[in-house]
């Protein structure tokens, strides 16, 4: 079967790289070789090996009645959608790592993928190289899915892991992550929540079989933590991790949420630290299972990448079922989301929170004048009005 990839940047090459050192292997699990056709780009690579299948131009990949699979390694929703759907259109099934792409348009493509009879598989755009996808379209099949919780991008862990360790400000682990390059030079959609919440977006699609816009999913970043926030949580024996979330709740809604959360040490997503990723989620019949492993990375998420592919060619002329509806779910309202909450308040106002909230521990001694609260479960919209009154400097989510 023949391969094009479309982007030759950090995970194209990847790609090349799995598809080329581990052919041997690959073509003893699937009884088929793989072998790549084309690399699409816009740059030259003098020298690079990839010169002998390098192309500048879509038409030529999406023309040629041999190519089979196309992976799209490109980035972005642009021109990405446009040539990953003429693939479609041809029956060329198409792989990605494109979370971008998946959670706006991932509703359609799978559809026009069953139309076509081909596959529009995407296994590598949540958890790089962890296998989440997989595990909720092919595993947890026999339960409905009550909750999903992840540590989703492996800067804003490796960055909160730093602060609590080494007792280094926000800014300072910030600088650090762009120098070991986990961050960008405009972090923005890492520190400001946005990454985490598109996989968490494809996530609950994937979980309850409609589609859930990111646009309408809660998100706060961790640019608000500050070290006195994790002092706080060192205290109570908890840790600070951006978590993203997905549930059903009693009244039958589903909730989505992109929020640092305070973690107890009981939960298995306290210990991930660095920048790895782990994704728990929670079943009717089997409870709980974590997929754990590096988010990121080159090989990583090539690995996940080829894995949709061999999938492809092991099942040829076969559409892979995936319930995803291009019908909205529409999410509970936020104000009526329930969570338990940290809160930092002068000590002036320790007889007011008592009488506003039901506090389940406090903390005092962390940092002089104030005190640390943490409540039971109430609705996001009650705490707002509370933490108000409260004059409540800092606000984290709580188990």
């Amino acid at each position: 079967m023949n391969v094009a990839i479309m982007g030759y940047g950090t995970v194209g090459s990847g790609v090349y790289e799995v598809l080329t050192k581990n052919a041997q292997t690959i073509t003893r699990r699937t009884g088929t070789e793989l072998k790549i056709k084309y690399v699409l780009d816009l740059r030259e690579f003098p020298g690079d090996p990839v010169e002998s299948v390098l192309v500048h131009d879509f038409n030529v990949v999406v023309n040629d009645p041999e190519v089979d699979i196309v992976v799209e390694v490109m980035g972005g929703v642009h021109p990405a959608y446009e040539f990953s759907k003429e693939a479609l259109l041809k029956g060329k099934s198409v792989c990605t790592s494109n979370k971008e792409l998946v959670a706006k348009h991932g509703a359609e493509l799978i559809s026009l993928a069953r139309e076509k009879n081909c596959n529009y598989l995407f296994e590598a755009s949540v958890g790089g190289g962890i296998p989440i996808i997989r595990q909720l379209i092919r595993s947890i099949t026999a339960d409905d899915i009550e909750r999903i919780d992840g540590i989703l991008n492996g800067t804003t862990n490796y960055m909160m892991t730093k602060m609590r360790d080494e007792g280094l400000s926000f800014d300072a682990v910030l600088k650090r992550a762009q120098e070991k390059g986990y961050a960008e030079r405009n972090p923005a959609a890492d520190i400001e929540g946005h990454d985490a919440c598109r996989k968490i977006a494809i996530l609950t699609s994937l979980a309850y079989g409609k589609q859930v816009d990111y646009e309408d999913i809660y998100t706060e970043g961790i640019t608000k933590i500050t070290g006195t926030d994790v002092s706080y949580a060192a205290s109570f024996g908890r840790a600070i991790k951006l978590i993203g979330s997905s549930s059903i709740a009693e009244d039958g809604k589903v909730y989505a949420i992109v929020a640092p959360k305070m973690l107890k040490k009981s939960n298995p997503l306290f210990m991930v630290d660095g920048v790895f990723n782990a994704i728990t989620v929670k079943g009717n019949m089997l409870d709980e299972v974590m997929c754990y492993g590096k988010g990121a990375g080159k090989l990583p998420t090539a690995s996940a990448v080829v894995s949709d592919v061999i999938d492809i060619a092991k099942h040829p002329g076969t559409n892979i079922p995936i319930i995803w509806a291009q019908e909205k779910l529409e999410l509970g309202r936020f104000e009526d989301m329930k969570n338990s909450f940290f809160l930092r308040i002068p000590a002036r106002n320790r007889t007011m929170a008592e009488e506003l909230l039901n506090i389940r521990e406090t903390a005092d001694g962390v940092l002089e004048g104030e005190i640390g609260i943490i409540t039971d479960v109430m609705t996001e919209g009650a705490f707002a009005e509370a933490a108000k009154k409260l004059e409540a400097v800092s606000v984290i989510r709580c188990e």
